[in-house]
């Protein structure tokens, strides 16, 4: 992986190229690539970022009309120009997404080929290649050659021989075809289509099309003719730009408050005591007949699951909720009983071992619901019912609206279900009114407390070990703090439940490390106070995030003021995330695209 892009048509294929790489950037990737054509082939590939390759197409300028290019997040072979896509093999140019996991088996067999690389895409371009010649057609070509391949992809491959077409793929690995005025255009992401067309066809796995400048011919791998739909894109322009802040990441932790709203809008109506989700696909008779709830995510979105469950447990007590990491459970020998629904949660909806625990639980029967941000994702169209948050494109590497919008999702599912189950309004009511409050408690928070967070990232910006902990709604919360800080920071951090610091993690407590402790004012108040003194005692340096208004020893307290409650976790959530942007900001690290990670995950 980690982003393809393509064209043909009238207009210059570099430019297109070179833009739609420059957006799908916030994926995260270690080279970059191009090759166009017009008579004699033309490819330059870098290691490192985009403006490296588009130095090397300034000074290489073609009028070629079409092309195809790709950023690499790397799984086999080191960054390096050689390990860089397109990649060829005699007339054929490949760029891959995904994974060829039978790519040793065949690369002993394409003993003609001399490889270059020491990628499994790679061996993908030779096998085609091995299936072509003057008597067969480049998709003809691809179809055979996909039909030997184990694993996942998203392919475009062009040939020097037929100048006139694209041919594309898909396997687990997501490609959309943007449809122009005498173009057509090809990306991976919705973003690399935004300002060139409205509209575009989303493959679905075990989809080919062969893509000219005025039409699309879609088939099956059995070569069997297939209709196209065209769909609207719904991203903008306005929402995949910076709009003034240094940092999409920063942009997009003070969305929240809209982001939000735009979740809760038309769900959440506290003076009707309403609260429901429109596209869960379920009867209120099928929700009585819950009785297990498996939430499935990966990361951020496993750790707002996390969340979501106290709130799910509190709200329905008849049913049993378990919060499972999708690239564990995906290959574990799990039971499902009778009456269980599945919550898979993905921002990008692409994600592969949350798409694979999807697949395996509807192969056992079990109800599945999405809870998506990505309009017209994979795991979007899998799944038998569900909801969009609405949170719209998060651009930064690092998720942080979305785990917002996510568990707000997630609690009026629980919500919906406790209603159909029986529970009076009062006992719901508290939950109602504290969602249609958030968004302006974010808000409030936002404008009030930033230059207090940031002067706590400019005092603890020099460690390079941190302990994050939390009792109750906020030991979830201190784990996606955690992540938050290690992701853009590169500071190691970990989190805890409060109270297993003595079981283990007490022995890490020195001068070298600081504690960032999450407090909340209700009745495990004293029991965090215990664990504040306990890493006190041991030479800590604690940073306090808490609402009580009560003296606490440590290094530093930012103090929330909020009428929240049951909710207020999502506030501790918000101070962390701003915390972890200042410190990686202090430390001078690549706020939106940290090292090593890549946006959406479509790969194990």
């Amino acid at each position: 992986m980690c982003g393809i892009v393509g064209y043909i048509g009238s207009k210059n294929a570099q430019d297109y190229l070179l833009s739609g790489l420059k957006r799908l950037e916030y994926r995260g990737y270690d080279s970059a690539g191009i090759v166009t054509l017009n008579g004699r082939p033309s490819l330059l590939r870098a290691k490192g970022k985009v403006a490296k390759l588009s130095e090397m197409i300034a000074s290489h300028k073609t009028s070629d009309k079409v092309g195809i290019g790709h950023t690499r997040w790397a799984t086999h072979g080191e960054p390096s120009e050689a390990n860089a896509h397109p990649h060829r093999a005699g007339d054929i140019y490949l760029v891959h997404n995904g994974i060829i996991e039978n790519y040793k088996q065949l690369k002993q067999e394409l003993t003609e080929h001399q490889f270059d690389s020491q990628t499994d895409s790679e061996v993908l371009a030779a096998l085609i290649n091995s299936f072509y010649n003057n008597k067969t057609k480049l998709e003809d070509a691809v179809t055979q050659a996909l039909q030997l391949v184990d694993g996942t992809y998203g392919i475009a491959v062009v040939s020097d021989r037929e100048q006139d077409k694209v041919v594309v793929a898909r396997q687990g690995s997501p490609l959309l075809i943007g449809v122009g005025d005498d173009e057509t255009l090809i990306a991976s992401d919705a973003s690399a289509l935004i300002g060139h067309t409205s509209e575009a066809i989303y493959l679905n796995d075990g989809e080919l099309a062969v893509c000219t400048a005025d039409s699309v011919e879609l088939r099956d791998l059995a070569s069997q003719p297939l209709s196209a739909k065209v769909e609207k894109i719904e991203v903008d322009m306005q929402a995949i730009q910076k709009q003034g802040y240094d940092h999409f990441l920063l942009k997009e932790i003070m969305e929240q408050p809209q982001t939000l709203a735009n979740t809760l809008k038309g769900r959440v109506k506290a003076d009707q005591h309403h609260a429901q989700l429109g596209g869960l696909n379920m009867t209120d008779d099928e929700l009585r007949e819950v009785r297990h709830v498996v939430i499935i995510g990966c990361g951020t979105a496993l750790y707002a699951g996390q969340l979501a469950a106290y709130y799910l447990e509190r709200l329905v007590d008849d049913v049993t909720i378990e919060v499972q990491i999708a690239s564990e459970y995906r290959y574990r020998s799990f039971n499902l009983p009778e009456n269980s629904v599945a919550l898979v949660v993905s921002q990008s909806g692409e994600t592969a071992d949350t798409l694979a625990c999807l697949r395996e639980i509807k192969n056992r029967g079990a109800r599945v619901l999405g809870v998506i941000n990505a309009v017209g994702s994979t795991i979007a169209r899998e799944v038998d019912g569900g909801v969009y948050v609405h949170a719209g494109p998060e651009i930064s590497v690092a998720s942080t609206k979305a785990f917002t919008s996510q568990v707000a999702a997630m609690t009026i599912f629980g919500l919906q279900l406790a209603r159909a189950k029986g529970a009076s309004l009062m006992e719901l009511d508290k939950y109602i009114d504290e969602l249609e409050a958030l968004p302006g408690e974010i808000k409030a928070l936002l404008e009030k407390i930033t230059p207090e967070v940031e002067q706590a990232a400019n005092k603890f910006t020099d460690y390079n070990d941190a302990l994050y902990i939390g009792r109750d709604t906020l030991f979830p919360v201190a784990l996606e703090g955690a992540l938050k800080l290690k992701e853009i920071s590169y500071i190691h951090a970990e989190g805890y439940a409060m109270g297993e610091l003595k079981h283990g993690p007490i022995a890490l407590v020195d001068d070298s490390f600081f504690e960032v402790a999450l407090i909340q004012d209700n009745w495990l108040f004293d029991k965090s106070i215990s664990g504040v003194q306990e890493v006190n005692a041991r030479g800590g340096h604690i940073l306090v995030v808490t609402n009580s208004t009560e003296p606490i020893e440590a290094e530093m307290v930012i103090r929330l003021d909020s009428k929240l409650d049951v909710l207020l976790p999502m506030l501790f959530n918000v101070v962390l995330q701003l915390f972890a942007y200042y410190v990686a900001v202090s430390r001078g690290t690549d706020v939106d695209q940290p090292r090593n990670l890549a946006k959406s995950v479509t790969v194990e």
